[in-house]
């Protein structure tokens, strides 16, 4: 028995050895994730601690630990505010209409580019279409209030020259919400299709060449090699947007909208900044950015379990 043990605990050692080694064979690999690990502590881990502020009447002056504790005092503020369900309508509808139009987008987009032959206007096409990625809410926000004013814009005075009555887009209800999809899918649209095109690289060329073989299309093989190659990326990223249904994008509504299409357009996010906010409510702020994290950590999860069930590789 004690020949057994010490066997046993000679090779435990070895096991540790080896794991060690293997630890400071790779420091040079650790050593370059450690900024990211820590970036990812200060800005996702360490606010976590500011959740409390949702259970408390919040003292600037006092500070988070020395503020009274209201229990779910706020939650129940918010919930019971008479615009509550219609900010929450909104940022549904909003988010399922940025869902339906733009994801389908980027990866039709890769397919295209995936299919042009010329490299040189391959890049260009590929580099005029990210670029909006990086020009800010506040710049496209400008534009298209230039663009679509009933007054000065180029899209009236186009209509207007084609004989029709100038068009106030940016204060109506039935068109705001398509003006919030149609600049949300311009500006992400190319920035997404890097994902795509990165896993169609990935997939064997051979296919493609036995495919030709065979008498397929373009169209044919397009359809039965490319996107099943994309399948599990597609399904990956349509879980992390399930998980942000309730992120109708505050940047960009904050920026375009105005009061006349609040029925409409107003979200959580803006209406928890003019109410919360502008009257120095940190408490019911917290609790709806609670709420949506809540509601999208359970969505994702649900989803997650959806294509697992469906036999499909999830996140986690």
């Amino acid at each position: 028995m004690m020949k057994t043990n010490s066997l046993t605990g000679s090779r435990e050692v070895k096991l540790t050895k080896g794991r060690s080694f293997k630890l400071l064979r790779y420091w040079d690999l650790y050593l370059m994730v450690l900024p990211a690990v820590i970036l990812i502590l200060l800005f996702k881990y360490m606010p976590m601690y500011g959740v409390i502020i949702a259970f408390k009447d919040y003292n600037l002056m006092e500070g988070v630990w020395g503020s009274d504790w209201v229990g779910l005092q706020y939650f129940r503020e918010l919930f019971t505010f008479d615009e509550f369900p219609r900010v929450v309508r909104n940022t549904v509808m909003i988010s399922l209409m940025k869902l339906l139009v733009g994801f389908p987008v980027p990866i039709i987009l890769a397919l295209l580019l995936n299919e042009l032959k010329f490299v040189k206007f391959k890049r260009m096409v590929q580099t005029i279409t990210y670029l909006p990625h990086f020009i800010s809410w506040v710049i496209i926000g400008g534009l298209a209030i230039d663009m679509l004013s009933p007054s000065s814009g180029i899209i009236n005075r186009i209509i207007e020259m084609l004989g029709f009555q100038p068009i106030f887009f940016m204060s109506d209800e039935r068109i705001f919400r398509w003006i919030l999809v149609g600049s949300d899918v311009w500006k992400e649209a190319g920035w997404g299709a890097i994902i795509y095109l990165a896993a169609l690289l990935g997939i064997n060329e051979e296919l493609y060449q036995a495919a030709t073989v065979d008498g397929a299309n373009r169209f044919r093989q397009i359809w039965h090699i490319s996107l099943p190659g994309l399948k599990s990326t597609i399904i990956i990223i349509l879980l992390l947007r399930i998980g942000y249904i309730l992120d109708a994008g505050f940047e960009q509504v904050l920026v375009m909208y105005n009061p006349t299409v609040y029925d409409v357009a107003d979200i959580i996010d803006t209406y928890v900044f003019r109410v919360g906010l502008g009257s120095m409510q940190f408490g019911l702020t917290t609790a709806a950015g609670l709420f949506k994290s809540v509601i999208g950590c359970v969505l994702l999860i649900l989803s997650n379990v959806f294509a697992r069930k469906m036999g499909e590789e999830g996140i986690f």
